[in-house]
């Protein structure tokens, strides 16, 4: 129960410094198109939130367990408000919502994800028992562990902390090894040492919170270890089609094409795709087709807002008519069922990835396992029944049970769809049972022009640099492109324009140590906290017991 009067003795420069800092995390990150966020603000933001949870409140006492939660609630909710903004214009846009009504969902969404911000205020609070320079210390392993919550209880780990350095050289060092959540840590830790600073300004601490500033200052601008020369010799081809379907209005163009003509226009494309044959040190030269493009060693095309069924023999055939002439393998977003007496409506439906082999046969389909909340089911449907528009398109989706491998032309690949990519304890699985290269479809037409097209993006980026393996990124309107295992993007297709593009990769057979263990080192990060929780409760025992004996 809300205690009032606890929430009142705490002074409003906290409440000021949980919202500054709240900001600060959200312009560390892409907002639209135009503002692709300061990486850097995500080494100073979580800071004012230290030095907030570490406070006294109005009378000069550190604050409780409950008014820890709620400053650190009141950072979550502007944290998922300006992050997530994105699924307020999904919701009008899409889902047929009154904008009012969108954005109290928005809000309702921010305030519950805005929980964690509150176990992580909740646990600073209680660690403070301990001293502030031992809940500094402890800060990181919190922070992570706050983080491996979000993705195995309510598994929405979207933009964590380590996220937001993507560009930098530190996710090369650290990702292969421990995952981004280790990436997370170390600028968690940075904050941490910053704000210890303004606490206790000993020699010690002064000298303790450079020499970690400088440590990670120096892994974000060394170059990655073993990072390759691009050599447009070594690479293979893929043709990726970005079909530029308008999401949720199949049909709606200004010339209307029946499915059948929008499959054989997107069969010409996929045999006559655009490409770019001049390589540069930073990537490749503007796109073109002054000469045939290199024999493609793959054809993708994306998840998209289309009636594509598996089942659908001029699907099938148009699929294999474009695996003969390119002689690849094609990997094709679509809708796959199966019957299931034992569902009311008799069968299931998937958001799937097909496989057509080089002969033009049907060779396998996997089958999408993480759905996303309103946008292929909507959760808890008895309380939002208003939001049932939003899935009309493409149905009340069931999710799949097998991390399915394509095995194709003499290589392995592993497709994950959309959502799936901010996974990356799971994308891991593909590439620990073989997968030689990663292929990422998505339709992320839901989210139009705001930021989450690059933030949904650089999250697959992170999976590239975790496993060492290029990340191919097939989506409906874009950000279609071609990742390497450093995460660099090395070409991408103008966003909201139909075609056909061939872009490089290669494939990989070396397994990183996160491939192997996956998420080892949240999972210690969460034992560090447990084990800080019971030292502070035994400290506060022994206190107590103190007290009464003197």
């Amino acid at each position: 129960m809300l205690d009032f009067v606890a929430m009142r003795q705490i002074p409003v420069r906290l409440w000021l410094l949980a919202v500054v800092s709240g900001v600060l995390q959200v312009l560390a990150f892409p907002l639209t198109q135009q503002i692709q966020g300061w990486p850097v603000l995500a080494w100073a933001g979580p800071v004012f939130l230290l030095l907030a949870l570490l406070d006294t409140n109005a009378e000069g006492q550190a604050l409780t367990v409950k008014q820890g939660a709620a400053v650190g609630y009141a950072c979550g909710i502007v944290w998922y408000i300006g992050n997530c903004w994105w699924i307020y214009q999904t919701m009008y846009l899409y889902g047929g919502l009154p904008k009012p009504v969108a954005a109290v969902i928005l809000l309702l969404f921010a305030m519950y994800l805005g929980l964690y911000h509150a176990l992580f205020g909740a646990l600073m609070a209680g660690l403070r028992r301990l001293g502030t320079g031992w809940a500094l210390a402890l800060a990181p392993f919190c922070w992570v562990a706050v983080e491996l919550a979000r993705a195995r209880i309510t598994g929405f780990p979207w933009d964590l902390l380590g996220n937001s350095q993507v560009d930098n050289a530190l996710p090369s060092h650290l990702a292969p090894f421990a995952g981004v959540m280790a990436v997370s840590f170390v600028v968690a830790g940075v904050n941490a040492s910053v704000a210890s600073v303004f606490f206790q300004r000993t020699r010690l601490r002064l000298s303790l919170a450079a020499v970690f500033v400088l440590v990670a200052g120096g892994l974000t601008v060394l170059p990655p270890l073993d990072m390759p020369l691009l050599n447009k010799h070594q690479f293979s081809t893929a043709v990726l089609l970005q079909e530029n379907l308008e999401v949720g209005a199949v049909g709606k163009e200004a010339a209307p094409l029946t499915m059948e003509e929008k499959y054989r226009e997107f069969s010409r494309l996929s045999e006559h795709p655009l490409w770019s044959p001049a390589a540069t040190a930073d990537g490749f030269a503007a796109w073109q087709q002054a000469e045939p493009a290199p024999a493609p060693a793959l054809v993708v095309w994306p998840e998209a807002p289309a009636d594509f069924l598996t089942s659908d023999e001029r699907f099938r055939g148009i699929l294999g008519d474009v695996a003969r002439a390119t002689r690849a393998p094609v990997i094709a977003g679509s809708l796959g069922v199966d019957r299931d007496p034992g569902v009311q409506r008799g069968y299931k439906l998937y958001d799937s990835a097909a496989l057509i082999a080089p002969d033009g046969g049907f060779q396998g389909r996997y089958d999408k396992i993480h759905l996303v909340p309103w946008g292929e089911y909507v959760p808890f449907k008895e309380l939002f029944f208003f939001a049932g528009k939003l899935t009309a398109g493409v149905g009340n989706m069931d999710p799949g049970s097998r991390r399915d491998l394509f095995h194709a032309g003499g290589h392995v690949y592993g497709v994950f769809i959309c959502y799936e990519s901010i996974f990356g304890d799971e994308v891991r699985e593909f590439v620990k049972n073989g997968a030689e290269v990663l292929v990422n479809i998505s339709d992320d037409g839901w989210y139009g022009d705001t930021g989450a097209p690059w933030q949904h993006l650089n999250m697959a980026r992170m999976r590239a640099i975790e496993n060492r393996r290029w990340v191919i990124r097939d989506t409906n309107t874009g950000v279609t492109t071609t990742i390497d295992p450093f995460g660099r993007t090395m070409l991408e297709a103008p966003r909201h324009v139909r075609g056909a593009y061939a872009m490089p990769f290669e494939y990989k057979s070396r397994v990183t140590f996160y491939t192997r263990h996956g998420d080892w080192f949240a999972w210690v990060c969460l034992c560090v906290t447990l084990a800080g929780l019971g030292w502070a409760r035994l400290t506060q025992t022994k206190v107590e017991a103190d007290a009464l004996r003197g």
